[in-house]
């Protein structure tokens, strides 16, 4: 179907039922433009790095990591760093460990529910090259074609240690301004959405979730 003007700012949301599509926005995502003041940009991007909110997504080996990084040991929270249970509370997403096919369509769901800016780390190898799973054909061997990583934390597993210097790393890409990702893929929208709708079979969900 040929695009026209009135079409481009919107979604069509193609295999929902005229019913379901109702439900959902069909408004094309925008990007977050900063403050004009750059003080004030400054101020925003420092009060976020120091309260990042975490989305734990476990998918696999990593996500045992995970837990250690708020006990008393490690003390994550010392860092501002809180764990919460909905994708909408949340401002870090963390995918720890491989990605099925099947676990896509899942993560899209969350990631686009997380208001913006948000951010995410790819914790372990198995979302930057598959892993040990790397020729399994129900694992995702490149992540970051579907969704956009701000940080990789590699390692088979990495150490809660490892983790803790990844969410420092973020804190201050953060407060440098540096952090793009959330903007990347709405500039890149309709090719991130190509690469998910070519992996994940029945999409039935729509183009964008608000």
């Amino acid at each position: 179907m040929k695009k026209t003007p009135s079409t481009l700012s919107t979604l069509e949301n193609a295999g929902l039922s005229a019913e379901d599509q109702l439900l959902f926005s069909n408004a094309r995502p925008r990007p977050y433009e900063p403050y004009p003041i750059k003080a004030i940009e400054d101020f925003a991007n420092w009060a976020r790095a120091n309260s990042l909110w975490i989305l734990a997504f476990g998918t696999g080996c990593c996500s045992i990591e995970l837990r250690p990084l708020m006990t008393a040991r490690f003390d994550a929270s010392r860092f501002g760093v809180a764990g919460r249970p909905t994708p909408r509370q949340s401002s870090v997403f963390i995918i720890g460990g491989y990605v099925s096919v099947k676990t896509l369509k899942r993560i899209v769901r969350s990631y686009e529910q997380m208001q913006g800016p948000k951010f995410i780390i790819a914790l372990g190898s198995c979302p930057a090259n598959g892993g040990m799973y790397f020729d399994s054909y129900n694992t995702i061997n490149q992540f970051d074609l579907y969704l956009p990583v701000d940080l990789y934390v590699t390692g088979c597993m990495p150490r809660p240690e490892a983790l803790l210097g990844a969410i420092l790393e973020l804190q201050d890409d953060i407060k440098a301004g540096k952090c793009d990702g959330a903007n990347r893929y709405i500039e890149h929208f309709d090719e991130y959405k190509a690469n998910q709708k070519k992996v994940i079979k029945d999409w039935n969900m729509p183009d964008y979730n608000w």
